[in-house]
C-alpha cells in the first residue's frame, strides 16, 4: 500500500514497526516532516511530526483514514497533499 500513495514531495515507505511512514524534506536539510500511519481496527490513525519531534512521543493527530486498501491510499495521498511543510 506504501507504494500506491506517491505523494508529490513526499517519500514514502514502511518503517521497523511495520508502520506507514512518509517524509518530506521540505525545510532545513536533515529535518524532515514526518507523517506516520499507524493500524487500528477499521484503518489508519495518522499523526504529524514537525522537525525534530521525538517519533516515540505522540504526534499531531491529522485524523483517520479508513477503508480497503484503495481507499486508504487515496485517503493518504490526499491528506499528505494538504499538508503544508513550512
Amino acid at each position: 500500500m506504501a507504494a500506491a500513495v506517491r505523494a508529490p514531495g513526499w517519500s514514502v515507505g514502511i518503517d521497523p514497526r511495520g508502520r506507514i511512514m512518509a517524509t518530506s524534506d521540505a525545510g532545513e536539510i536533515g529535518m524532515p516532516w514526518i507523517v506516520v500511519g499507524t493500524q487500528f481496527a477499521r484503518g489508519l490513525r495518522v499523526s504529524l511530526y514537525q522537525p525534530g519531534d521525538d517519533l516515540e512521543s505522540e504526534g499531531e493527530s491529522r485524523g483517520e483514514v479508513v477503508g480497503n486498501a484503495r481507499e486508504l491510499s487515496r485517503q493518504l495521498r490526499e491528506l499528505l497533499g494538504e499538508i503544508v511543510c513550512s
